[in-house]
């Protein structure tokens, strides 16, 4: 059980540091101008920690759903990776500097509720 919540922690974690990228990197640039390259390397960045995120919260999702038999919590993994996969294929062009934050906001706490609740339904199935 362990080894599944703490899937589940670094799915969150992952997400969370996704989302605080996204935001600190707007309001840095206004502080130091001279990082004109940062937003190729947001992109970069972004695209680095969904290689991390997606097959971690599959994982955690499906190992916590075989024990708990809530397949329910499927939906939220799915539909917070799904904008988060979104967001980094085509968030900017789609939504603007703006939207692509909010819309990551929107999927990470999907994702993170999602993953919230795999653990609270893990921890009650194991006793």
């Amino acid at each position: 059980m362990s080894l599944n919540i703490n899937y589940d922690r670094t799915a969150i974690s992952l997400s969370v540091i996704c989302l605080l990228q996204c935001l600190v990197l707007p309001v840095s640039l206004l502080f130091f101008p001279t990082f004109f390259l940062l937003p190729l390397i947001e992109q970069w960045f972004h695209s680095l920690l969904l290689l991390f995120v997606v097959p971690i919260s599959i994982f955690a999702m499906l190992l916590g759903c075989r024990k708990h038999k809530s397949y329910n919590i499927i939906f939220y993994g799915l539909l917070g990776l799904g904008i988060l996969i979104v967001n980094v294929i085509w968030g900017h062009d789609l939504f603007g500097e703006s939207g692509e934050i909010i819309s990551t906001a929107i999927g990470t706490s999907i994702l993170s509720y999602g993953h919230i609740q795999n653990q609270k339904l893990c921890k009650l199935s194991c006793h």
